[in-house]
């Protein structure tokens, strides 16, 4: 059964007007403007609810009240705008070894999508923070693929897959893959765990990113870096609530949930500061 998509709310949100035919080109502009307007976001678990996978809480969340989301959200929505568009299109799931090198013996905990353009395979994937492409990615192996930002290659098959990123002048690998078929209730379990597992980092570090032309943008906890496709990246440290919000809303673009349980989320983060000095009366 299809699942009903408002295209229109979509392609307002990501700035697209363009052709809609299923072509690759299509895709290309859809999967760079996606991870430009859209953060990758974990305020939800963060606060401690149950992340909603369905397509109407999916829309709601980032469109209607212009939130984030993390990669099931992301993938997943990206996924039934795609069908509507009438391309053929499925998920695939992942294991990180990005910043894990014992993620290959791990279970999947990434989602990313498998589309299908006149024979040939390509992966799409705009929701994996601060390394998410930025355009889709022809399935084949050993071949350097160059996207808006990074330069990308796959490597293996049959059946293992890895997705590899260029940092310096060496590649690293970012997660694993297969192409086998995904059920509705692997996803849904995978997300569970994900969302309110203590032992899941989503639900006590705050990670937000954006890719926006020539630059990524990138939040850990209270460390915030610019980093530009070209020239050296800029961080610096967030000490105080007021500058955290900021960045969240004003580099960042997000709505922020009018929910009391953000502020205490987000105070845990914060560097504990001093006191400040008591004046002595004279």
């Amino acid at each position: 059964m299809a699942v009903k998509v408002n295209l229109n709310a979509y392609f307002e949100r990501i700035g697209f007007s363009g052709s809609i035919a299923p072509t690759l080109a299509t895709l290309e502009m859809l999967h760079a403007l996606h991870p430009a307007a859209i953060p990758f976001e974990n305020l939800t678990p963060l606060m401690g609810d149950p992340v909603a996978l369905d397509q109407p809480s999916l829309e709601r969340k980032m469109l209607a009240e212009k939130r984030g989301g993390y990669c099931f959200e992301h993938n997943l929505m990206f996924m039934h705008m795609l069908a509507d568009l009438d391309y053929t299109v499925r998920p695939l799931l992942a294991r990180v070894v990005w910043t894990d090198a014992e993620g290959a013996n791990r279970p999947p905990s990434h989602l990313l999508l498998l589309v299908e353009i006149n024979g040939q395979s390509y992966i799409a994937d705009v929701g994996f923070g601060g390394l998410t492409l930025t355009t889709p990615l022809r399935l084949r192996a050993d071949v350097d693929q160059s996207t808006p930002h990074e330069t990308f290659r796959l490597v293996g098959g049959d059946p293992d897959w890895t997705l590899e990123v260029k940092i310096g002048d060496d590649f690293k690998p970012v997660y694993m893959f297969t192409l086998d078929q995904v059920s509705d209730a692997a996803i849904e379990a995978i997300n569970t765990t994900i969302a309110t597992d203590p032992g899941s980092p989503f639900t006590h570090e705050l990670r937000v990113a954006l890719a926006p032309p020539g630059q990524r943008l990138k939040l850990h906890n209270t460390r915030f870096i610019i980093q530009p496709v070209e020239g050296a990246k800029q961080e610096r440290d967030i000490s105080r609530m007021e500058t955290l919000r900021s960045v969240l809303t004003g580099d960042f673009g997000l709505t922020l949930p009018q929910d009391e349980r953000l502020e205490g989320a987000l105070a845990k983060l914060l560097p504990d500061l001093p006191p400040p000095p008591v004046e002595e009366a004279e």
